[in-house]
């Protein structure tokens, strides 16, 4: 007897069963495999690729967001600098005229700046509004991507009402 045979003997192995166990187990997993694992695995592929799109959609809404604030601040700085120079021109002229030319000049320098404030209260409004249009858009659109679904118009209104009092809040 050789040793193999002593060592099964001894371990109770009965070689027909051990063989025909382990080509079950081998057809048992090959069948899973193709029927069981492999839909779970491209299950879970597909909401990894869903979450990481989600990401992105947020990254390049933070970016998009970040563009409009610098838009807004250039357009701000822009109305300011055009409001000093503005009062510039006017004090410049005002000193060459007469004490009642230097009297209007004044009235004229305030409403120009009064209307430059006007002007940049308006323009600073605009550009929020559109902001916060834009921003509820693509709220709405990563919304959309992320849960995979079509969000009707009332809940893409809600979702832009919740958006801009967030905005306005902060």
């Amino acid at each position: 007897m050789n040793p193999a045979e002593n060592i099964a003997r001894t371990f109770g192995i009965y070689w027909p069963n051990l063989i025909a166990q382990v080509i079950l187990f081998v057809l048992v997993y090959l069948i899973l495999r193709r029927y069981a694992f492999k839909p779970i695995v491209d299950m879970f592929e597909e909401r990894r690729r869903r979450i990481e799109e989600g990401q992105l959609n947020a990254e390049k809404i933070k970016q998009q967001l970040a563009l409009a604030q610098q838009r807004y601040e250039e357009i701000l700085a822009k109305a300011s600098a055009e409001a000093q120079r503005l009062m510039e021109e006017v004090r410049a002229s005002s000193e060459r005229l007469a004490d009642q030319k230097r009297q209007e000049a004044i009235a004229e320098a305030e409403r120009i700046n009064q209307k430059a404030q006007e002007s940049i209260q308006l323009e600073r409004e605009r550009v929020m509004a559109e902001v916060k249009h834009e921003l509820g858009r693509l709220v709405v659109e990563a919304t959309e991507k992320v849960t995979g679904k079509v969000l009707t118009p009332s809940d893409q209104q809600r979702l832009n009402e919740e958006t801009a009092r967030q905005l306005a809040t902060a």
